[in-house]
Parts: C-alpha cells; sequence; structure tokens
C-alpha cells in the first residue's frame, strides 16, 4: 500500500532520480534510514522500476522521430513480432494497441534516408510485417517518463 509519504518520496524522485537519500529525507520529514527502508520497499515492489539516464537524441544525431503503426501476421493472442521489434536499437516504445493495426512503435533515426532504410530492410522486409504507416515528428511540444501519482495533489496541481 502506498501512502502519502511514499508519493512525495516517488514524486521527488520523478523530478530528479539524483537526490541524495538525505536530500529526500530533509525534503519529506524523514529519518535518512527510514526514507531509504522506504525507497528500497518501493524497488522491491516493483513500483520504482529502475533509474535511466536521459539524453538529448539530436545532440546524439538521432534528429528524426517517426510513430510508425505496424499491421502483423502474428497469430492471435501471439507478440511475437511486438517482441522482436523491442530488440531494434532505434526503437524506443513498442505498443500492442487494439484497432486495425498490431503495434505501436516510436524510433529515433538520424534523417528520413535513414528512416527510409529501417522501414524497408528493418521493418518492411520481415514476413511477419504486413504492412506499416508512418508518422514523422515535425517538433515534440512534450516528453515525458513523469507519470501522474494517484493521490499527489502537488502531481495533479502541475499538471
Amino acid at each position: 500500500m502506498i501512502d502519502e509519504m511514499d508519493r512525495r518520496i516517488l514524486s521527488l524522485l520523478q523530478q530528479d532520480a539524483r537526490l541524495s537519500n538525505a536530500e529526500i529525507a530533509r525534503r519529506v520529514g524523514m529519518a535518512p534510514s527510514a526514507t531509504l527502508e522506504r525507497v528500497r520497499k518501493l524497488e522491491a515492489t516493483g513500483v520504482i522500476q529502475g533509474y535511466e539516464l536521459r539524453l538529448d537524441p539530436k545532440k546524439l544525431g538521432l534528429a528524426v522521430t517517426a510513430f510508425i503503426f505496424i499491421k502483423a501476421q502474428d497469430k492471435h493472442g501471439e507478440i511475437d513480432t511486438g517482441e522482436r521489434l523491442t530488440q531494434h536499437p532505434n526503437v524506443l516504445e513498442v505498443h500492442h494497441i487494439a484497432g486495425e493495426d498490431c503495434y505501436l512503435v516510436k524510433l529515433r533515426a538520424s534523417d528520413t534516408d535513414e528512416l527510409g532504410r529501417l522501414l524497408r530492410v528493418d521493418f518492411g522486409s520481415h514476413p511477419s510485417v504486413r504492412s506499416t504507416r508512418t508518422t514523422i515528428v515535425l517538433g515534440t511540444l512534450k516528453e515525458s517518463v513523469r507519470i501522474p501519482i494517484p493521490g499527489d495533489a502537488r502531481t495533479a496541481a502541475s499538471t
């Protein structure tokens, strides 16, 4: 069960995962040992799944973001194609979706030439891929992995 103190800790960690345990404890008004125990419990129960570094894709030469709708020939209930898509280094997200298509993929590429090659060679030539539809992002207004924390008034107020 997640209580208000857990919500406050999660909110702080989502804002800056590099905060020290002592700083989190100071901000929430708890002893560092109690704060560390809560963080470890949140990690052990899978509420906190990990900590990641955010990079600027453009500064690394990955200026093009695209969303690709993929229709596949997987048998009913299988997600083999989706599992294979998750292994591609340019793919950031793979969502198994309802509707006409089977998967929604978010990827990064250096330019439209590379995107075209990825679509033709890496995705389009795969035997289970029946069709793809691609949308190229012209600009990004918001991109985040932060999720709203239910019951946290500060999270609701900041959206």
